[in-house]
């Protein structure tokens, strides 16, 4: 299997760049030109294959989607990091990604068990674990540079804490994660953590880190990598769990299955989309959004319209708060027909001039729908919190704002004999003040969290300035 670049193309006389393999962007964010590493192709399964993967449980049945996009780690060996990542004891549940019927056709995928309560620990522990190993072969260390709005930064962390030859740089907008999600964060006290919190939004983190990925010297001189979703390894540790959801809410391959994401940064959704493109039965993937609405804004009219850091609104689905989609380019590079001349112009000349593309009278942009199944919605703070009630009142189910945003749009996509999973995002613990708000009671919490929120704290506070951050780097790797 080898990978190429969402802005790589043949042209007449002009070979593609020759494809790497997956261990050789395993470390690796954005490509040398700016773009995002996907696959050549998209692995095909076949009903006898998906038929015999009904046996299997998690660990065993992430190795086989796993092996089929690494082929340059033993089997012997990647099977065993599956194994050693996807347990109860990690995962509080045997069935990892436990399904609950919320009524007939309408379901939560459990992804929120982990050890930060997050979806994101889903993909960051196995991460964790093939860096080590990958490290561990190479005799080489890493500096991970990771941006977070809320859960990909404690994932991270906690996944790479203790592990060794990785140190963790993590960015985080000033004042915008919850005081639970802050607090997971900023009271790791492990030599190999730092914390850093930024004065602005998502998106100037996310800035920064595309900023040093692109310095190609920087970034070879200080080892750095990154776990944030361009990260392809991530992504595609994310696949599992939409073959997982399937497999338990179907009893054969002939039923078809809708998902709906709360998405943001366009990583969890784009997963499913591979998932889809590889044979998964999926009849569609329904993006859920909070007010910051680029992805919905862009699936109901073709244009994608970045917004400035005044113009992304603070909600109380903090980690949805963005509004420049990175994974977004992997999607739009599939719908262009893998063109990377064209998806060069609109991320990389189009967004930069005019902060915005447009391919509504393009003949692609109805493909979004027909050929590749997706639809959005979005959910306002008034809203979630009334699914919120509704869930708790009509089921006897707390769940986050997050989740809250996916099933309000769910409930308004369903299809009659489809059933609708929604993905679970969060425990509502780490969101609690809405969910005070909501149900005027605290959520429950995980006996290890008592207290998590008065623990001393270690964060350092910056500027989003990409010169002091780079300074900050060199000072820490070269002490």
């Amino acid at each position: 299997m080898l990978y190429f670049s969402t802005r790589a193309t043949a042209t007449a006389g002009h070979p593609a760049p020759a494809g790497r393999r997956f261990c050789d962007i395993l470390l690796e964010g954005l490509a040398p030109d700016g773009g995002l590493y996907l696959p050549q192709s998209y692995p095909q399964i076949d009903g006898a294959t998906l038929t015999r993967w009904r046996g299997l449980d998690y660990a065993d049945l992430a190795f086989e989607i796993v092996s089929l996009y690494v082929d340059d780690i033993p089997a012997h060996d990647l099977r065993a990091l599956c194994r050693k990542t996807y347990t109860a004891a990690v995962f509080g549940t045997p069935q990892i990604t436990p399904l609950t019927r919320l009524e007939d056709g309408l379901y939560l995928l459990g992804l929120s068990n982990g050890p930060t309560l997050a979806f994101k620990d889903m993909a960051m522990q196995l991460l964790g674990n093939l860096f080590e190993y990958h490290l561990a072969r190479q005799g080489e260390e890493l500096n991970i540079f990771g941006a977070t709005s809320g859960d990909t930064g404690s994932a991270a962390e906690y996944a790479m804490r203790g592990k060794k030859g990785v140190r963790v740089f993590m960015t985080s907008p000033k004042g915008r994660m919850s005081p639970f999600q802050q607090a997971q964060m900023f009271s790791l006290m492990d030599d190999n953590i730092i914390n850093i919190a930024v004065k602005g939004v998502f998106d100037d983190c996310q800035d920064l880190v595309k900023g040093v990925s692109g310095d190609l010297d920087f970034k070879r001189r200080y080892r750095i990598g990154t776990v944030n979703s361009i990260n392809w390894a991530r992504l595609m540790a994310q696949v599992v769990y939409y073959f997982a959801g399937y497999l338990q809410t179907t009893t054969d391959n002939s039923q078809r299955v809708s998902f709906c994401v709360p998405s943001g940064n366009f990583g969890n959704v784009c997963a499913g989309h591979v998932a889809r493109m590889m044979g998964l039965p999926i009849d569609k993937l329904v993006v859920a959004t909070n007010e910051n609405d680029v992805l919905d804004e862009f699936f109901r009219t073709g244009v994608y319209r970045v917004r400035g850091t005044a113009d992304t609104h603070e909600t109380s689905s903090p980690s949805m708060d963005i509004s420049k989609a990175s994974n977004f380019e992997r999607f739009v590079f599939d719908l262009l027909g893998r063109d990377g001349t064209r998806t060069q112009a609109l991320f990389g000349d189009a967004i930069a001039s005019a902060g915005r593309f447009d391919l509504s009278g393009d003949p692609a942009f109805a493909l979004a729908a027909t050929r590749y199944g997706f639809s959005s919605g979005k959910s306002t703070h008034a809203q979630r919190l009334a699914t919120i009630r509704d869930c708790a009142a009509r089921y006897g189910v707390v769940i986050d704002t997050h989740t809250a945003d996916g099933l309000k749009v769910a409930q308004e996509q369903r299809a009659s004999g489809v059933p609708m999973v929604v993905l679970e995002t969060a425990l509502p613990i780490k969101f609690a003040a809405t969910i005070v708000e909501a149900l005027g009671r605290e959520p429950d919490r995980p006996a290890r969290f008592e207290g998590i929120e008065a623990l001393p704290k270690r964060v350092l506070h910056m500027d989003a300035d990409l010169t002091a951050m780079k300074a900050l780097i060199a000072r820490t790797c070269d002490a």
